[in-house]
């Protein structure tokens, strides 16, 4: 088979993150999470829950569903890294994580509210989400072979994110103009939800999991005609017997690499506090704002277009003075506006009661998502170019499943001390102030990393 060009490749890259994100953007954030939560909270509102409690169980419901998927995730992320690296298999694992991606979203068309189970709802989603995640660990340690200049790796990140943005509004835009209903049973482009689908069944919001399937399908089609593995010809039990004992000496050796093991401390807890802003934020506006699926579908492209520019831009950013100060600026920015969503209410702003009716509330809440779109994706791009720069160069899928460990070994940590606080004090509001701590603890560790690693490259 004939290789393709660098370019290609390239292109090709930028195709996963295009055709990866509406998991994210559709399931996670602004259409399938918040569907949950309401779905939930009506059933336990209809069983003689007060209101209140209602709104903090289903989010804590969504909470510890996620804090589980994470733990699966943590624990065989750098095993399979280690395996990928000594066998130079690479695309086998992103074909089979595919499918869960593929089989996880498709199922939840199945979660009418009539016969609605939390168990299954959150199983299905489970599953996609593990299969997301892994792939794209796989895919992420491709980005070191995409170009033989370091400097060029941010801006290839940048750009891939910012591509994926693109493909997440086109994606959740679809979805509002063909699929969701408003409250006239028209889409938000005037028009009937496409095929019939009817509103009183949910049918409209619930199109979002197939939706979201025949996406990835078709559009990884890109990437896996350009990706190519470089195989190595160990025995299959040879790698994995050798795998478990580099990924030992690798984790026995991270105290003498002190960047690479602040710097997966510090990602550890920020890109915590941002999956807990990202998985939350619809959750949210639906609880405490009252906000429709349409607003916070609005809200999602608001936050996806914010995302898309300033990853582009973040990436020619760190390409002039690298990761480091992007993350930095970043992280605060982000902590500030978590402090902002958790003063915003329909009656006050920063604590400030205002006027019954005001607008300030929502708009508040659009300015914090637009925000969180910008600086969150451009935390994420900059982030997988600085583990580039901190991880050991002959060691790449292992160190980006170290990674992804250090990402999900305590992924469960936000979403659980979400549910925690939301189950203690009844109050969604209460419930997110984690957020911001976990934000401050990132950037402390921060201190300790250096902007090109322990490494010697």
């Amino acid at each position: 088979m004939a290789q393709p060009s660098g370019r290609a490749r390239i292109w090709g890259w930028y195709f996963f993150d295009w055709a990866s994100q509406p998991y994210n953007t559709l399931l996670l954030t602004f259409i399938f999470g918040p569907y949950f939560a309401a779905t939930v909270s009506a059933n336990l509102i209809a069983s003689g829950m007060p209101e209140a409690a209602a709104k903090a169980q289903a989010q804590a419901y969504w909470g510890w569903g996620l804090a589980i998927a994470g733990v699966s995730i943590a624990v065989l992320a750098p095993v399979l890294g280690a395996i990928a690296d000594n066998s130079g298999r690479k695309l086998p694992w992103i074909w089979f994580f595919s499918f869960l991606y593929f089989t996880g979203s498709l199922a939840l068309w199945w979660t009418a509210p009539q016969d609605f189970s939390v168990l299954w709802a959150l199983f299905f989603f489970g599953i996609g989400l593990i299969g997301m995640e892994f792939a794209t660990i796989f895919t992420n340690s491709y980005l070191p072979e995409l170009d033989d200049n370091p400097a060029e790796l941010g801006r290839i990140s940048g750009s891939g994110w910012a591509f994926g943005y693109v493909g997440g509004v086109l994606a959740l835009a679809l979805m509002l103009a063909l699929f969701q209903a408003t409250g006239s049973g028209k889409t938000m482009a005037g028009l009937s939800p496409l095929f019939g689908l009817d509103p009183a069944t949910k049918a409209d919001t619930r199109i979002v999991g197939p939706l979201t399937a025949v996406w990835f399908a078709v559009f990884m089609i890109p990437f896996f005609l350009t990706a190519r593995d470089r195989p190595t010809a160990m025995a299959d039990r040879i790698v994995i017997r050798q795998s478990l004992r580099d990924l030992g000496r690798t984790l026995r050796g991270l105290p003498r690499h002190p960047s690479l093991l602040a710097y997966l401390g510090s990602s550890m807890f920020y890109r915590d506090a941002l999956n807990g802003m990202y998985t939350f934020g619809g959750v949210y506006a639906t609880g405490v704002l009252n906000w429709s699926i349409t607003q916070v579908g609005i809200f999602g492209i608001l936050a996806a277009v914010s995302g898309a520019v300033f990853c582009w831009i973040a990436g020619r950013v760190d390409r002039r003075v690298g990761p480091m100060p992007v993350i930095v600026f970043c992280n605060v920015a982000l902590a500030l506006v978590a402090v902002l969503i958790v003063s915003v209410s329909p009656g006050q702003v920063l604590w400030i009661p205002v006027a019954e009716g005001s607008a300030l509330p929502d708009v508040s809440f659009f300015i914090a998502g637009a925000v969180i779109g910008a600086a969150g994706g451009a935390l994420q791009a900059s982030s997988r170019n600085m583990m580039t720069r901190q991880a050991n160069p002959e060691r790449m899928t292992e160190a980006f499943g170290l990674y992804a460990l250090s990402g999900k070994a305590t992924s469960f940590l936000a979403p659980a001390l979400i549910a925690f606080t939301s189950q203690m004090t009844g109050s969604q509001q209460l419930g997110v102030t984690p957020i911001v701590g976990l934000f401050i603890l990132g950037l402390i560790l921060l201190a300790w990393v250096k902007p090109n690693g322990d490494f010697s490259r």
